[in-house]
């Protein structure tokens, strides 16, 4: 069986994490310099795709019966006009989001690179598992930012933006406003998901069993709820119960990918 190097000295480590943050600096910067050439086309195809009628989860909302009790408005009725308030919002905007799409779409390659400096430690049957887990958390990560981007950032974004305390009140949404909620629920959105992964890792090395989540289930629902209301961009329930569902939801997906308590064990 393959033994962890236990040969390399503290700067051997050092030089060698050196070298992986190096790589990954330079991955972000070539990725994020083609971000921004193809940024406008990026800007116009997906980040203000939410803002027009024919987005894909308003038509399917707007096909389910009842939609008209959460106070949103039809579909066709819909439409976004941002505006930028700042001289040189655009432009920072263009830079932030260039980054911000780099390390999206880099992640699998950064989750490797990573990945090359903790396997040298590793006993053969480890890394097994953690290839089998770095898998799953790519996938866990695009699955969030999918549905971040597809589902809470749209049905946030259509509520918020239709929403009236006053017909003779016009809103107004800036530029900035709309990226800082764009980024924040689609990232935090990827995030969250991989607590199911965090469970089953957990699970593994016996730390906790199904008895925890049992035991800790109406603790976690206020926890989870604080946490909700911590990364959402605005103070009002729609958005944070629109973060909360999906986060409790993989509370209990991580439920069941632990081992059940054994038979014998204090309940």
């Amino acid at each position: 069986m393959e033994q962890p190097d236990q040969h390399q000295t503290f700067w051997d480590h050092l030089d060698a994490l050196r070298g992986v943050l190096l790589k990954i600096a330079a991955l972000t910067a070539v990725l994020g310099v083609v971000s921004f050439c193809y940024m406008p086309e990026i800007f116009e195809a997906v980040v203000m795709a939410p803002c027009r009628p024919d987005f894909p989860f308003y038509r399917l909302i707007d096909a389910m019966p009842g939609t008209e009790l959460f106070g949103l408005a039809p579909a066709e009725e819909f439409s976004l006009q941002l505006v930028s308030l700042e001289l040189a919002s655009q432009f920072y905007i263009h830079l932030s989001a260039s980054c911000w799409t780099a390390l999206i779409i880099g992640f699998p390659v950064i989750i490797y690179l990573l990945w090359t400096f903790v396997a040298p430690g590793l006993h053969e049957h480890e890394k097994r598992g953690m290839k089998r887990a770095f898998l799953v958390g790519n996938l866990m990560f695009f699955a969030g930012v999918a549905v971040g981007y597809f589902v809470v950032f749209p049905l946030t974004l259509r509520f918020l933006a239709t929403y009236r305390i006053s017909p003779n009140v016009i809103p107004t949404i800036s530029l900035d406003s709309y990226m800082d909620n764009f980024f924040t629920l689609i990232l935090v959105m990827g995030a969250v998901f991989e607590l199911p992964l965090l469970a089953w890792l957990a699970g593994k090395a016996g730390i906790i069993d199904r008895r925890f989540f049992s035991r800790f289930r109406r603790h976690a629902i206020v926890v989870l709820l604080i946490g909700a209301a911590l990364i959402t961009p605005t103070g009002d329930p729609f958005t944070l119960f629109a973060v909360f569902i999906p986060i409790y939801a993989l509370w209990e997906l991580g439920c069941l990918l632990v081992p059940s308590a054994p038979a014998n064990s204090d309940s």
